[in-house]
């Protein structure tokens, strides 16, 4: 397989279009990570993000005004930095993300004549598609090179007829590094945001059926969301509300000490593409209970990597949590596995076939105004 260089991709002006912290969700932290790893490499990089913070800085407290002016201080930033530039990489979700963000992002590319990659991400991609193919389809073939995190997704697309080619999420292996000294206590962490989605009610109920076995055992849920009102309710209602920390959206370096301090990493989603959150705990050395959705089981295989339950399933949560809690010998076995398995994730594994699709995009785009 031919590698790209550096002198390949030197010249060329480059767009990141997507959101960035904060908050500190998933596709914002990977948009991040991806300005940070190209500027390293000293290209020539843009971002325009989804997300602007206005000024004043009043304006971002007034709701719907608010959105009206993210969207179009974002849409004058895409005419200004895609104008003169060679290549875009386009951060995109489903729903209302696809068509608020990605779609302008790609004409605005096109119209201008700049090569257009979209970085699908969104864990509902299968619904989403099937509901909205049609409209999805105008936009697509504006577009020169499909890329997805996981197998998953890259299924997802196969099925319409749009080849994607997988890049991995990019960890930053300077920050996630195997714990030197593991908690003995059984502290549980689910470091997903307080969504319907991502049932921590489950976490909650299943934390009640730990502490019949574990009564010092704990459940730290870092994020912020709708459900927080209910959840601490649910927790009150099942005698764990003293057990159970609120610790909100956190910072890295606050989020990397809860993670040192943690004993299993729950994740309990019920859709799911390819968490960060998981990648990091197998960084980290944590071993990890999830759910088997969507892109998962692709991620971390069953007694591999992680313990994967069903979505919902609450006592088998419980089950696979204490399993990892008293049982070292397989605790180890995920913890080993998981540390190599991260490695996939690693700038040094992910450049080079990433730079091979940024120049086969502009090759293509080349060709289709020759």
């Amino acid at each position: 397989m031919s590698t790209v260089s550096m002198d390949d991709l030197s010249a060329q002006r480059l767009v990141i279009a997507g959101p960035i912290p904060p908050p500190m969700g998933g596709m914002a932290l990977q948009t991040q990570q991806l300005l940070r790893c190209l500027m390293n490499e000293g290209l020539s990089v843009v971002l325009v993000p989804c997300n602007p913070e206005l000024r004043p800085a009043f304006l971002n407290r007034i709701p719907v005004l608010r959105a009206l002016l993210k969207l179009f201080a974002y849409r004058r930033h895409l005419h200004r930095a895609l104008r003169d530039a060679d290549l875009v990489h386009v951060m995109a979700n489903s729903g209302w993300s696809w068509y608020l963000f990605a779609v302008p992002a790609i004409h605005i590319a096109d119209k201008y004549g700049c090569a257009v990659i979209v970085n699908y991400r969104g864990g509902l991609a299968e619904s989403f598609l099937a509901k909205a193919i049609k409209r999805v389809r105008y936009s697509m073939h504006r577009v020169d090179q499909l890329i997805v995190p996981t197998a998953f997704l890259q299924g997802v697309f196969a099925r319409y007829r749009w080849p994607a080619e997988i890049i991995p999420n990019i960890l930053d292996e300077r920050q996630f590094k195997p714990i030197e000294q593991v908690n003995p206590q059984l502290v549980i962490t689910v470091t997903r945001n307080l969504e319907a989605l991502y049932d921590n009610a489950s976490a909650i109920r299943a934390l009640a059926e730990v502490k019949k076995q574990v009564p010092d055992a704990q459940l730290i849920l870092c994020g912020e969301g709708p459900e927080r009102e209910r959840l601490a309710a649910l927790a009150a209602e099942l005698d764990v509300l003293p057990s159970v920390r609120f610790a909100g959206r956190l910072p890295r370096p606050e989020l990397l000490a809860v993670l040192a301090a943690t004993r299993v990493l729950l994740n309990p989603s019920r859709a799911d593409n390819s968490p960060n959150s998981l990648i990091e705990a197998m960084a980290s050395g944590i071993p990890i209970v999830s759910t088997n959705v969507g892109g998962i089981p692709v991620l971390c295989q069953h007694q591999e990597h992680a313990l994967l339950v069903e979505a919902g399933d609450h006592k088998a949560m419980a089950e696979a949590i204490l399993q990892l809690h008293h049982g070292e010998d397989l605790r180890q076995q995920l913890i080993d596995n998981g540390h190599k398995k991260a490695r996939e994730f690693f700038w040094s594994s992910v450049r080079q076939r990433l730079y091979r699709v940024y120049q086969t995009a502009l090759t293509q785009r080349k060709q289709r105004h020759a």
